[in-house]
């Protein structure tokens, strides 16, 4: 199924994981970076681990510290070769050598290693993205994290990321992996600004978002599943494409050609979540 929402929750936090696991998200993402206090990383690395130790109801990503500093060695020491492991996300990826060393620390895929996923969070990994999403054949999706980025650019103004978000769409694509989620909303309460948000990030080529509550997964689900009316256009194009092959003009007028054709199957393969 393709992935639309991801649950962050704090890895320090073992009764709001529980929860996280039923409360409807596609992913959920156990962090052990910045949910957690510097005081409490031990532990939640310790009741991540033994959280999954066992298969979990649905797919599980651990966000690992930062690469390069003194913490993330423990964390894929503890996490990386679990069975309820989906996937390892590593923050503030700015080289492709960072994510090769992990890929080469966490071993083969065909050996039970997780798929490896970065986030860009500096001018620099955002510089580097294309470098960065190519680098290993372990690293199966790229993201932003977006409060460290505009504190980074000194933004002042959400638009002010919408050139890194670009990019690092641009660059996901060329590297052949699935289309970025939007980072994370961080107002809770204010549903209507995130679906406001969410139809802004569709329209630049993200699919889906992280969350940080339960409340959002719906929204942001909702925001990225086709339409009835776009799941009706896109039939009647792969209807047309079935029944005379090339370029033609609908009887609405509209022209079609084979990209056209090719977005609106991905249109009915999202809709069936395949």
């Amino acid at each position: 199924m393709t992935p639309l929402t991801w649950l962050y929750v704090p890895g320090d936090r073992p009764h709001i994981v529980a929860k996280a696991l039923t409360a409807g998200a596609d992913v959920v993402v156990i962090d052990l970076e910045d949910a957690v206090a510097p005081d409490r990383k031990a532990y939640a690395r310790a009741a991540t681990a033994e959280r999954l130790s066992e298969p979990q109801p649905v797919p599980v990503h651990v966000r690992v510290n930062a690469p390069d500093g003194p913490l993330a060695a423990a964390d894929l020491t503890a996490v990386a070769s679990l069975p309820g492991v989906s996937g390892i996300r590593l923050p503030k990826v700015i080289s492709p050598e960072q994510v090769i060393r992990v890929a080469e620390e966490t071993g083969p895929a065909d050996k039970g290693a997780p798929p490896l996923h970065a986030l860009l969070e500096t001018a620099l990994g955002i510089e580097r993205a294309h470098a960065i999403a190519s680098a290993h054949p372990a690293l199966r999706s790229i993201a932003l994290g977006e409060t460290d980025l505009r504190a980074d650019l000194g933004l002042r103004d959400d638009t002010g990321l919408d050139w890194s978000r670009s990019r690092v769409i641009v660059a996901a694509r060329a590297a052949g992996l699935a289309p970025p989620p939007q980072s994370v909303h961080p107002d809770i309460r204010d549903l209507n600004a995130l679906a406001a948000s969410c139809a802004h990030g569709r329209a630049l080529g993200f699919l889906g978002r992280s969350a940080i509550h339960p409340l959002q997964l719906p929204v942001i689900e909702r925001a990225y599943l086709p339409t009835a009316q776009e799941i009706e256009e896109a039939e009647t194009i792969v209807k047309a494409a079935t029944t005379e092959q090339g370029a033609q003009a609908l009887p609405d007028g509209s022209f079609i050609d084979a990209a056209v054709v090719e977005t609106a199957r991905r249109t009915l393969s999202l809709a069936r979540r395949n």
